[in-house]
C-alpha cells in the first residue's frame, strides 16, 4: 500500500509493481501529487510568462517594440490548466495499465499492517507513506481568510492588493509573478532576512530588486490576525515591536509547510513521528514499525523538501523493499532554486539550519 500519488509514491508503486508485487495506491486528492498539480509545474508556467514579460520590458527601446505587453491572468490560467487538468486521469490510467489498484480516499492506519480506506480495511505486507506537505497552521484569528498556495495557483482573477505571509520560496516566487502583473505587493516575514537558506549577499540583492519593482517588504514582522471587512481584508501584524495594519484584497500563506500526516492515525500502527515527519532510519524505514517506510515530505529524512529529492527517496524505498535494506539516502550537494525573477540558486552545504522545512 502506497499512501500518496506524487513523485515519491508513484516511484515506489511503479517499481514494486514492475517487480511483480501486488500494489495499491491511495490518495484523497486527485492523482498526480503536489508538483504536477499544485506546485512546481503550474508555478513554472506562471513564472515563464512573468519572465517573458520582464524581458520584453527591459529590452524595450533596444531594438524591440512591444508596446502594451501585459499579463492576461484569466488567459494565463486557462493555458496553465492545459498542463494540469489532464494529469489526474492520465495518472490513474497509467496505474490501471500497470496493474496497480487505485483508491480515492483518505487512508487511516488501523494496526501495524492494516489500513482503512473508505470504510474498507485492507491488509498489507508493507505500507509506504508519501503524503506530501500542507501549509503550516498559523493559529491566529481569521486564519480561514488566508489563501493557500494551492488556491493561488488556481485563481481565475488576480486581486490588486496582495499581502504575502512569510519570506520563503512560495511568497517570493508568487510576489515576483504578481509584481509583473502590476499588483500591489506586501511581504511580511518574521525572520531577519528573506530566503534564509540562500547566500546572504545574493538575497540582499534580490531584496533590493524586489523593492525596486514596487514591493513593500517588512522583516521581523509577525502576523497576529486577519480581519474581514466590507472592502477587503485587514492584516494585523507586529513589525519590529510596533503594531501595524495592512489592507489587502488577498492574503497568501507562504509561512512554511509541514508533513500532512496528522490524521493518518499513526499511533494505531505504532509509527513514531515528530514535527519534521515520520521518524525513519537511514533506509527510510520507520524506527518503530518495520512494515512502514516513508519518503518525501512525509519523512523526517534530512533531505530538502524538493520534488527530485522525493523521487530519489522513492527509489531508495523501492530498492530497500525489493532487495532488503542496503541503500541509504545521501543529500550532499543537492541544488535548490527559488524561481524569482531573476532566480536564486544554491548548492552544497546549507547556510541555514532551517533549510529543511522553512
Amino acid at each position: 500500500m502506497v499512501l500518496g500519488s506524487g513523485a515519491a509514491a508513484s516511484t515506489v508503486a511503479q517499481s514494486c509493481r514492475t517487480a511483480g508485487w501486488q500494489v495499491a495506491i491511495v490518495d484523497s486528492l486527485p492523482f498526480g501529487g503536489t508538483c504536477a498539480l499544485r506546485g512546481c509545474d503550474p508555478k513554472k508556467v506562471l513564472v515563464g510568462a512573468a519572465d517573458a514579460l520582464d524581458w520584453a520590458r527591459r529590452i524595450q527601446g533596444k531594438g524591440f517594440h512591444g508596446d502594451g505587453v501585459r499579463l492576461d491572468w484569466p488567459e494565463l490560467m486557462r493555458f496553465k490548466r492545459t498542463f494540469t487538468d489532464p494529469v489526474p486521469k492520465n495518472r490513474e490510467e497509467a496505474f490501471t495499465q500497470a496493474g496497480i489498484t487505485a483508491f480515492h480516499g483518505r487512508a487511516h492506519l488501523t494496526s501495524r499492517t492494516t489500513i482503512e480506506v473508505n470504510d474498507e480495511v485492507l491488509e498489507t505486507r508493507y505500507a509506504v507513506i508519501a503524503t506530501r506537505a500542507r501549509p503550516r497552521t498559523l493559529n491566529i484569528p481569521g486564519e480561514e481568510y488566508i489563501t493557500t498556495s494551492n488556491l493561488f495557483l488556481d485563481l481565475n482573477s488576480l486581486p490588486q492588493r496582495m499581502v504575502f505571509i512569510g519570506g520563503g520560496y512560495i511568497s517570493m516566487e508568487f510576489a515576483h509573478i504578481s509584481l509583473r502583473a502590476e499588483r500591489d505587493v506586501t511581504v511580511l516575514h518574521r525572520g531577519k532576512r528573506l530566503l534564509e537558506g540562500f547566500d546572504p549577499d545574493l538575497v540582499h540583492q534580490l531584496f533590493e530588486k524586489t523593492q525596486h519593482l514596487g514591493a513593500t517588504i517588512h522583516l521581523q514582522a509577525e502576523v497576529k490576525a486577519i480581519e474581514k471587512g466590507n472592502t477587503g481584508l485587514t492584516v494585523h501584524a507586529q513589525v519590529a515591536g510596533a503594531e501595524k495594519k495592512f489592507e489587502a484584497d488577498l492574503v497568501v500563506h507562504g509561512a512554511g509547510r509541514v508533513p500532512n500526516i496528522e490524521d493518518l492515525n499513526l499511533t494505531a500502527a505504532a509509527v513514531e513521528a515528530d514535527k519534521r515527519g515520520i521518524k525513519v532510519n537511514e533506509y527510510l524505514q520507520s524506527v518503530s514499525n518495520s512494515a512502514v517506510y516513508a519518503a518525501g515530505d512525509a519523512a523526517a529524512s534530512g533531505g530538502p523538501p524538493l520534488t527530485p529529492v522525493a523521487g530519489y527517496e522513492g527509489r531508495i524505498v523501492s530498492t530497500n523493499l525489493l532487495e532488503g535494506n542496503h541503500v541509504k539516502g545521501r543529500y550532499a550537494g543537492v541544488p535548490t532554486v527559488a524561481f524569482t525573477i531573476p532566480p536564486l540558486a544554491s548548492v552544497g552545504l546549507p547556510s541555514s539550519p532551517h533549510l529543511r522545512r522553512d
